[in-house]
C-alpha cells in the first residue's frame, strides 16, 4: 500500500507541473529593438508584462513560474518573451498613443513549439488626461498579458495577438 501510494503521488506531481510554463519574470528587450532609452529608464514595462502573462495565464489554467535562469533549453515548457518596440507619443494634454510590441517563442525540452507576435495600442483609457506616459503604457502590456495568457492555452505557430 505504501509503494501505490508513492507511485500515485509521483504521478500527481508529474500531471501537476505539465501545465507549468517557466517565464523570466523580467522581459528583456530585443537585442535590435526600437525602445527609446527614457521608457527603457523610466517605464517598468519588462516586469509588467511578466507579472500580467502569470496573472491572467492562473485565469486560464495555465502554471506560469518565474525562473530567470530559463532558456530555451530549460527542461520543461519554457515561454521566451522579447520586447522589439515601444512607442511613447503625445501626453496627458495633446493626446496619448502609445503601444508595445512582444514576440514570443514557447519551447518544450528544448524543442520549440510555436511563436507568436503581440502588439497593443492605447490613447488612454477613461481618465486619459490624468494618466503618465508609463500608465499607459502599463496599459498595452496588460492587454498583451492577457493575450499571451489565451494563446498559452492552445498556441498555435505565427500567431498573431493583438492589434496585428
Amino acid at each position: 500500500m505504501l509503494l501505490l501510494s508513492g507511485v500515485l503521488a509521483c504521478a500527481f506531481a508529474v500531471a501537476a507541473t505539465a501545465g507549468e510554463v517557466r517565464l523570466q519574470s523580467l522581459v528583456p528587450y530585443a537585442e535590435d529593438n526600437f525602445v527609446a532609452a527614457n521608457i527603457k529608464a523610466e517605464c517598468p514595462i519588462g516586469r509588467q508584462l511578466a507579472d500580467f502573462v502569470r496573472e491572467f495565464s492562473a485565469r486560464s489554467g495555465v502554471n506560469v513560474v518565474f525562473d530567470d535562469a530559463a532558456s530555451q533549453a530549460t527542461e520543461g515548457r519554457v515561454l521566451m518573451l522579447e520586447i522589439i518596440d515601444a512607442q511613447s507619443v503625445g501626453n496627458a494634454w495633446t493626446g496619448h498613443m502609445k503601444s508595445t510590441s512582444v514576440l514570443g517563442v514557447l519551447y518544450d525540452n528544448g524543442e520549440r513549439i510555436a511563436a507568436f507576435r503581440a502588439r497593443r495600442h492605447s490613447r488612454g483609457g477613461f481618465g486619459a488626461g490624468f494618466k503618465g506616459s508609463c500608465s499607459v503604457l502599463g496599459r498595452t502590456v496588460r492587454a498583451i498579458g492577457s493575450d499571451i495568457a489565451s494563446w498559452l492555452v492552445s498556441p498555435v505557430d505565427g500567431a498573431r495577438l493583438g492589434d496585428l
